[in-house]
């Protein structure tokens, strides 16, 4: 029983209750404005989660439709979805890893310890594959330590997503559990009659959880026929670079073959990321469609060049061969949305043919500079140089810096495309090594931004 002795003794923790419940009540007042809805209510729907029990879709769907105030079709795609086969250029990763490693047999040195680390990435990238399966079955992830013990593969993944029953989600969870309880008893027990019990027990675990997942058909995670056919179509792709749709459709095997045409491939063709060059089909790099602006900078750090002439005109240029090459360019052109394409020119070597991709315009190159030079590893330089060039060039020929620098920057153009060039005839060009770093402390940027206000004070 409370006495008068220990209220008195609380009163200093009342009052200090009472102060924060007032400094509360405004506080919640805005959140619960900037909510639009009670705060006992949006707390209350949080805690109840996907991950609270075992439901099914369609509770699922409805608890998260309640908990972030979506419809339901919003609901659904929160949830979310299997990843994709994990492969590399249509092959699987065992088959890849397989035919690394035997290819590492035939190599010494540092090209044998190259290849090793190849093949520990490849594995590495496949380990966060598998972890990201596990973790986009939503009512699986809260059990991934269980999980992870109990053996699978990508195929037994995909067949548990395929469980659609709450009562077979409960049993293949129930299977873990179980031997996941029996691993956590075992742990530091001496060996002995009851050990052998635990030991036993989680063999049955084991046999019911594999049990139940061989009981899923092969059936229900079999693509339909339509993906294979693409599946199909794209490996051939991949395999021989300017296939055409009759070469396609003849190399198809009988089951698939009876339910297309020539032409059904050639229209099939366009919902995967693939090049027509006069009917001859080549696979585009998958990161030129996720991001043509970091792909572009890698082309031009590997097979294209920035410079500027002798009368300081801005020049910025793509360069590939062949008919795979031209695929490549046309798509890049249409990608990026500006720039000159050159196709089919004569090899000096008379060879194949060459193809070009060319920005000639200020505001081209401008732009492509701008949004290439994060992704630059060799070639970024150079492109400071000419945007800085550019920029002088639109707003500063007045200037009676202006002629001088740009002198300066096609001095530096010329070392930052010779300076690994052993032998290179420096004197010729009027160009001073000594010279270099002076002409690279001479910039002008800070010079430009001070005069246009750019980062400082206005008056």
């Amino acid at each position: 029983m409370v006495t008068e002795q220990d209220l008195i003794d609380a009163k200093p923790k009342i009052e200090e209750l009472e102060r924060r419940r007032k400094e509360e009540k405004p506080i919640k007042e805005e959140l619960e404005e900037t909510l639009g809805t009670e705060l006992e209510e949006t707390l209350g729907t949080k805690l109840a989660s996907v991950n609270d029990y075992i439901m099914s879709d369609y509770e699922a769907v409805n608890l998260l439709s309640k908990n972030l105030n979506i419809n339901a079709s919003d609901a659904r795609k929160q949830l979310s979805s299997f990843p994709s086969d994990y492969s590399m250029d249509g092959e699987n990763i065992s088959d890849l890893v397989k035919k690394m490693r035997k290819a590492r047999r035939k190599l010494k040195g540092e090209q044998r310890i190259k290849m090793a680390k190849a093949i520990d990435t490849v594995i590495d990238g496949y380990s966060d594959h598998i972890n990201k399966c596990v973790d986009s079955i939503y009512w699986l992830k809260p059990y991934k330590p269980a999980i992870l013990k109990m053996g699978f593969n990508e195929k037994d993944l995909r067949k548990i997503n395929k469980i659609d029953s709450v009562n077979g989600r409960r049993d293949i969870i129930d299977a873990i559990c179980k031997y996941w309880e029996g691993d956590l008893k075992k742990d530091g027990m001496a060996y002995s009659k009851e050990y052998a019990q635990i030991e036993k027990e989680c063999r049955l675990a084991k046999r019911d959880y594999k049990k139940q997942i061989k009981n899923i058909t092969d059936q229900s995670i079999t693509k339909s026929k339509k993906e294979r056919i693409l599946s199909f179509i794209e490996s051939e792709i991949i395999k021989s670079p300017s296939i055409g749709a009759k070469q396609i459709h003849d190399r198809m095997p009988n089951t698939l073959h009876k339910s297309t045409t020539t032409n059904m491939i050639s229209k099939m063709v366009k919902k995967l990321d693939v090049a027509n060059v006069d009917g001859a089909y080549y696979k585009l790099p998958n990161m030129l469609k996720k991001n043509i602006w970091a792909y572009t900078a890698a082309f031009i750090d590997s097979d294209g060049y920035i410079t500027m002439d002798r009368n300081h005109n801005p020049r910025v240029g793509l360069i590939a061969t062949g008919e795979r090459g031209r695929a490549f360019m046309e798509e890049m052109h249409k990608s990026i949305g500006y720039g000159k394409l050159h196709l089919n020119q004569k090899s000096p070597q008379q060879t194949r043919p060459v193809q070009r991709l060319n920005f000639y315009s200020q505001n081209d190159v401008m732009n492509l500079l701008t949004k290439c030079l994060p992704h630059f590893r060799l070639k970024k330089g150079n492109a400071k140089l000419l945007m800085e060039l550019i920029r002088m060039k639109k707003s500063y020929k007045k200037q009676d810096w202006y002629k001088g620098r740009c002198d300066e920057i096609f001095k530096l153009m010329k070392w930052e495309n010779h300076k690994d060039h052993v032998g290179f005839d420096w004197l010729k060009e009027g160009i001073y090594l000594d010279n270099i770093q002076k002409y690279q402390d001479n910039c002008k940027m800070s010079v430009m931004d001070d005069m246009e206000n750019i980062g400082g004070i206005l008056a």
